[in-house]
């Protein structure tokens, strides 16, 4: 494997909030010196007025379905390497898009653009064990065969548990926590999308500290921008806050966006959600053929709910100053939410990571570049055990991602949700230069990393 080392960088050190100007050695994947480097390599990047950062981490992503038929299968993948993410948490929102061993198998045989981790969804299991209907609580017997596969699945290193509570309403209390029963033997993570949104996200985010409370397992709230942003954030944060003060283990994950993406078919869109949104018809957004960037009416609406129900669409419906509110909290970190078909759907899944520091941290300094950045790399590191990612010292993992914060663009919107970001100089996933000014050079250098319980 070549070395590399990097020069007149400006390195993150998060531990005392300041950026060092040191060089780095890379060798068999590893971060092997940082200082003042003499030695030769076989590549030399020069970053001088670059911000040489770790790797980003995605902590909620969906995957897309790996088909040996498919020449490339990894598109959300790709997005996720060009805009600086080496490693992705797959598996939320309580959905897998295979079986957790499919999934495995084929990032092992044929490696990925980017490292994976994964949670098992209990939406996945529900509709493993016959649980067909969205609006039905499973039984006590349909439990114990959910919690059997759970079992089955710890020993392939999963995360933990993900819910997709508002995807199924029919999921009880007692369902969610009686899952987790075996869990105990390791500190595994639970990852929920809540219940309901808008003016209901309170008493959601109630429902997901005492699901915390009775398992003590910790639990991370998934996007809690499209969960609150509706005029409810200060007061979901207050209850994080009170319920963290009190030895709750919670953190949560933002996207930079005013609207969610979700499938139109889904509950999201059962009766009632305008009013909890306090929006209309038009705030809908079709984002795939046959109706493509076309704004909804009741009519289309309907029609196409009726006609299309896996159809991705995209809400204009949350408040961007309560988005912003949500990532200057300590434990919200970034996280992408990315969802494409067909090369079409939200532009989170190729621009969040960018969108952060151009939109919030350079032109609108609501946040600070350290900040920002440990909320992409040494936070959701930590919060996954990842004990060798998310910092630049030696003995790390070589997965680094050198930038320019002053050209530092997300690209993608709603017209082309996956143009690739600008000003991202490298990126370097296991000690080897993976992209190069916006193309990738290796899309297959990631592995599958089994989450390490204990």
């Amino acid at each position: 494997m070549e070395t590399i080392k990097i020069v007149n960088g400006c390195i993150p050190d998060f531990s005392k909030k300041e950026f060092v100007n040191k060089d780095i050695y890379i060798e068999d994947g590893k971060i092997v010196d940082v200082g003042t480097v003499c030695k030769e390599a076989d590549v030399v990047i020069d970053a001088e007025d670059r911000i040489v950062s770790p790797g980003f981490i995605d902590i909620h992503m969906h995957e897309e379905t790996l088909d040996k038929k498919k020449k490339d299968p990894y598109y959300s993948a790709n997005c996720e390497l060009l805009m600086g993410v080496t490693t992705c948490v797959a598996g939320n929102c309580g959905n897998n898009r295979q079986s957790l061993s499919e999934f495995i198998g084929y990032v092992e045989e044929n490696g990925s653009p980017v490292n994976y981790m994964s949670f098992i969804g209990h939406n996945f299991l529900r509709k493993l064990v016959g649980v067909d209907d969205r609006y039905r609580a499973s039984s006590s017997i349909e439990i114990d065969r959910m919690k059997r596969v759970i079992n089955c699945e710890m020993t392939k290193g999963i995360v933990g548990i993900s819910y997709g509570i508002e995807y199924s309403p029919g999921i009880s209390s007692e369902e969610i926590i009686g899952i987790t029963e075996g869990l105990e033997s390791g500190d595994y993570l639970l990852s929920a999308h809540f219940r309901e949104d808008g003016e209901k996200s309170v008493e959601s985010i109630k429902e997901l500290i005492q699901v915390n409370k009775e398992t003590g397992l910790p639990m991370q709230v998934s996007h809690i921008g499209s969960c609150s942003a509706y005029g409810f954030m200060g007061e979901s944060l207050e209850m994080i806050d009170s319920a963290r003060k009190e030895g709750c283990d919670i953190t949560a994950d933002c996207y930079p966006y005013d609207a969610f993406a979700t499938y139109l078919g889904s509950a999201v869109f059962d009766e009632g959600c305008f009013e909890r949104w306090h929006k209309g018809y038009e705030d809908i957004l079709l984002t795939e053929e046959p109706y493509l960037n076309t704004r909804c009416n009741k009519e289309l609406f309907e029609k196409v709910r009726k006609e299309y129900p896996n159809m991705i669409v995209a809400a204009f419906v949350m408040r961007e100053d309560e988005v912003i509110e949500a990532f200057k909290a300590p434990y919200v970190y970034v996280g992408s939410d990315s969802l494409f078909r067909g090369g079409m759907g939200h532009p989170r899944g190729a621009g969040s990571f960018p969108r952060v520091i151009s939109r919030y941290v350079r032109d609108r300094k609501e946040l600070d570049i350290i900040d920002a950045l440990w909320k992409m790399t040494a936070g959701p590191a930590g919060r996954l055990k990842l004990n060798t990612k998310g910092n630049i010292e030696v003995g790390m993992d070589a997965d680094i991602t050198i930038f320019d914060l002053n050209t530092m663009e997300d690209m993608a919107d709603f017209e082309k949700p996956t143009l690739s970001p600008k000003g991202i100089d490298y990126v370097i996933l296991d000690g080897k230069v993976v992209v190069e000014n916006n193309r990738i050079l290796y899309g297959r250098e990631g592995k599958f990393i089994r989450y390490r319980a204990d």
